[in-house]
């Protein structure tokens, strides 16, 4: 039995009619006949009775009827789904950030974008580390991760910038130099000591900050480690250092802490990358990386 019989078939019931059902189908009446009639050789029963004008179903042709219809119905829509799939209006995919990148204001909206352009794709969120979100991305975990480590690009992943942020000091609340007005020059931070967060986690930023405080002519003193950029704050908040953030995480506005801009001739920023793999296959994945540079780039 092929869906073909059941389209005819369900035809032929609805017409009530063989010619008519014949011409609804756009085939002659003969090799529509003798299909019904191989059906039922098949299924060894008879699904009509034959009446002077026309055909009506039999008890075994009304049970197959509404059978048919609901396999005709399912099949409909798995061929629909398959297509939103193809064409990148259905299906899921994983996005990863770091804890940084989901304060800057471009990823909630272009995540939000993306929803409201393709409702039938489902979204995966997940925060993770730069070196965490890069490992789920080759292991197929995640399909698409804003990062802030300038991760070079591979044979196996592409890394596009986005945009470079300035970087502001956060300080504790009272700190001598939380008054200053102006830009801060980095080197007035050289007798502080550091909470930075830890390498292995974000080695951009680890790096980048480490290589501006050489250039402002000091090695910085690192006191603490986070595990996460938010958990450099809350020591901060603690009175246990000064740290370096990307400026939209100012917008975090912690008790015990206050911000000041760096001096722009510290040549201290914070990348916003995304990555994915090459050889995506997604629809719906290349539709987001495209809509993310395209919202990027205007």
């Amino acid at each position: 039995m092929e869906l073909r019989h059941l389209r005819y078939f369900v035809a032929v019931a609805e017409e009530g009619h063989v010619t008519r059902a014949a011409e609804r189908l756009g085939i002659q009446q003969p090799p529509l006949s003798q299909q019904i009639q191989a059906l039922e050789r098949e299924l060894d029963a008879q699904l009509f009775r034959r009446k002077p004008r026309g055909v009506e179903l039999t008890p075994a042709g009304r049970a197959l009827y509404d059978e048919a219809r609901a396999i005709l119905a399912r099949t409909d829509e798995a061929i629909a789904a398959t297509r939103r799939a193809a064409q990148g209006e259905a299906g899921r995919i994983g996005i990863g950030f770091t804890s940084s990148a989901s304060f800057h204001p471009f990823v909630p909206r272009a995540i939000r974008a993306f929803r409201e352009a393709h409702p039938l794709v489902a979204l995966a969120l997940e925060e993770s580390g730069t070196t965490e979100l890069v490992a789920a991305l080759r292991a197929q975990a995640i399909d698409a991760a804003f990062v802030r480590s300038p991760v070079g690009e591979s044979d196996d992943l592409f890394v596009r910038p986005l945009f470079d942020e300035k970087m502001v000091a956060a300080l504790p609340s009272g700190h001598a130099l939380s008054g200053v007005s102006g830009v801060l020059p980095l080197a007035a931070l050289a007798g502080e000591t550091f909470i930075l967060y830890r390498r292995p986690v974000g080695p951009g930023l680890h790096d980048a900050i480490i290589a501006a405080c050489d250039r402002a002519g000091f090695s910085p003193k690192i006191g603490q480690e986070a595990p996460r950029m938010l958990s450099t704050l809350s020591l901060v908040a603690a009175g246990l250092g000064v740290t370096v953030v990307p400026a939209s995480m100012s917008r975090l506005e912690a008790e015990g802490v206050v911000y000041r801009p760096i001096d722009p001739r510290a040549e201290l920023t914070a990348p916003l990358n995304l990555a994915y793999r090459r050889d995506e296959i997604s629809a719906a994945v290349r539709r987001f990386v495209a809509l993310v540079q395209r919202s990027a780039a205007s």
